[in-house]
This record gives C-alpha cells, structure tokens and sequence, in this order.
C-alpha cells in the first residue's frame, strides 16, 4: 500500500505552512462562511486541521491507514471526522457542501472511466449548490520530469531517495528508505495526467465549471505547475 512508510516522514518532506495557508485561502475566497466539507486523501491532514480552525466542520478520509493515524495524532481537540478508505467511493457518507481533493491526489486516479465515475461519485455526495474543489497536474510536469529528478536527504533514523520521471501520460515517483538496521524499505507511486480540454468535458456531465487557473491566481489554463478547479454541482 502506498504511503504505509512514507506516512512516517511525509511531513518531513513536504510539509510547507505556507502553501497550506493557500490552499485554505483559496478555498475560502470562494465559500461564503464556514459549512460541512469533506477532504478526499487528506493525507496528513494539515490542509483538513486549518480548515477546521476556521470554523468548517470537517471530515477527512484517506486510503493509507498510516496517514490517518498521522493525522489523528494532530487533531487533539478531535474536530475531525476521520475515515480511512478509497475516495472513489462514498457511498458510506452523508452529503457535503463543500468536497475537497488536494495537492495533486485526484492525479492517483489512473483510468478515464475511473475519473467519470469519481466525478459522478463526487457529485452524489455534494449538497444542491455544493462546491467541489480539486488540482490536477498541468501538462508542464510531463515536460518538467522527461528528464529524472533526484532528491536525496536523511532522516533521524534513515536516509531517502525520492526520483520522479515521466513517461507518457504519467508520473512515477519512487522511495528508498534506508534504515540504520540495514533494511531498505521502497514505495512505487503513480499518477496520470490529463489533458485540461478532456477534464472539462468530463467535468461537464456533473457540474458548473465555475472558476479554473493555474497555480492558484493565474487566470485559466498557462504554463505552471497545477491546475486549479472550482465546480459546483448540477442540479
């Protein structure tokens, strides 16, 4: 299962208060007050925590049960609904107003009839006018990644190495952990990324594409990392 180690040291590697504090202000600057939201890979709940802070009532899920643990170990004041499962189905949970998917995980999903029945899943579980936020790799990281890029660092009790390389239409991202009792641990994630013309008419099917840009303030789709989109459901 992907991020069962990496849960460990993710924070570590890329925890930034910065860009968390965007993502929330990104979100806010679209919803009116605080309202019941649920965040879809919530990861270490970092993005989730601060949304809580400013009065959402939140819940989390995650696929990795270590990255909930994680999180849970954050939220001392157990504002967070915590669940740990597959984002591509909710049937299990109430309706939101606002459903969020972060920090590239929608790119997780790996087939286009995936990604319809994710949108469709999404929907279902939005209240009438609800919000659906989510990012997407741009179309530059395939470009960005043709050539291999390689971090490497050590942690109290390890040393890591992080490569990512593209090839097609994904992104490969691979982790060594090196223990200091000899052991290497190692973790093999994909994403796929989707072109924004055919995300559009996906998205279409189920919502209003109400607001999309680049890197959070570039208007529309321009060179950049990640595509930002606001939706909002269909009647």
């Amino acid at each position: 299962m992907i991020y069962d180690k990496l849960s460990f040291y993710y924070d570590e590697l890329v925890k930034d208060d910065q860009a968390t504090q965007a993502w929330v202000n990104w979100i806010m600057d679209s919803v009116s007050s605080p309202c019941e939201l649920l965040d879809l890979a919530c990861g270490s709940a970092e993005i989730s925590l601060l949304l809580a802070k400013n009065g959402f009532q939140v819940s989390a899920l995650d696929l990795s049960q270590g990255m909930i643990q994680a999180a849970k170990e954050k939220d001392k004041k157990h504002k967070i609904q915590f669940y740990c499962q597959d984002m591509k189905n909710l049937s299990n949970l109430n309706t939101y107003d606002v459903i969020t998917c972060l920090c590239d995980s929608f790119n997780y999903i790996l087939s286009k009839e995936e990604v319809s029945l994710f949108f469709k899943e999404v929907s279902m579980h939005l209240k009438k006018d609800g919000l659906f936020f989510f990012d997407s790799h741009s179309l530059d990281r395939l470009v960005e990644f043709e050539e291999e890029f390689n971090e490497t660092g050590c942690f109290e009790d390890c040393q890591y190495q992080w490569s990512i390389l593209s090839e097609d239409d994904y992104i490969y991202q691979d982790f060594a952990f090196y223990l200091d009792d000899g052991k290497i641990v190692q973790e093999h994630h994909i994403q796929r990324v989707y072109t924004p013309e055919w995300l559009e008419t996906e998205l279409k099917k189920y919502f209003e594409i109400l607001k999309v840009t680049t890197d959070f303030d570039l208007e529309g789709i321009q060179e950049g990392e990640k595509y930002f989109y606001v939706c909002r459901r269909l009647l």
